[in-house]
């Protein structure tokens, strides 16, 4: 019965789960790894999961096992997220709207699958926490309030990070664009 509820409830959000664990490691293998030890992690800690929240309770899991397996690796900077440089700061939000519509022929369909593969390595290329929020808000779809509890911060910081690799990922675009001639 707990293992019949626990599939329903909990693995509905697998996809989701390898999404943050991929985001946050940075690779398919290690984020298999991760994935795996939050769900023996998620599946101990069953009881206490409310099934209205089991998405971001399933990926607060995923966080911190993302993060124990980054600091078991000695993995610099993230504990205390010291790659952040608060004094870092750039013009306005970065416009998500390019992915938008449907291609009409087979060279928009190319260009727009280059946009989204240098989205991508811009993402990857975040700082681990500004990625974190990015990811839960951008392609998870997560309120800022599931976010913050996920990360375990105030919702201001979360709006604060998120404003941050917004424009971090606006300056980045431009400057990939500018020199790859797009």
């Amino acid at each position: 019965m707990r293992a019949e509820r626990f599939e329903r409830v909990v693995l509905a959000h697998l996809d989701a789960a390898y999404n943050l664990a991929r985001w946050l490691t940075g690779r398919s293998t290690d984020a298999e790894d991760v994935v795996q030890d939050a769900m023996l992690r998620a599946y101990r800690a069953f009881d206490g999961c409310r099934e209205a929240t089991a998405r971001p309770w399933l990926l607060r899991i995923v966080r911190n096992a993302a993060y124990d397996w980054m600091r078991s690796l000695h993995a610099t900077k993230v504990g205390g997220f010291a790659d952040i440089d608060p004094e870092d700061a750039f013009g306005t939000a970065f416009a998500a709207d390019v992915f938008t519509g449907p291609a009409e022929t087979p060279e928009d369909m190319m260009i727009k699958a280059d946009d989204r593969r240098l989205f991508d390595d811009l993402i990857a290329g975040l700082p681990v926490a500004f990625r974190e929020v990015v990811v839960l808000r951008e392609l998870e779809e997560l309120s800022y309030r599931e976010i913050a509890e996920i990360a375990g911060l105030p919702m201001g910081t979360v709006m604060s990070r998120l404003a941050r690799a917004r424009n971090l990922l606006q300056k980045a675009w431009k400057d990939r664009n500018g020199k790859a001639g797009l």
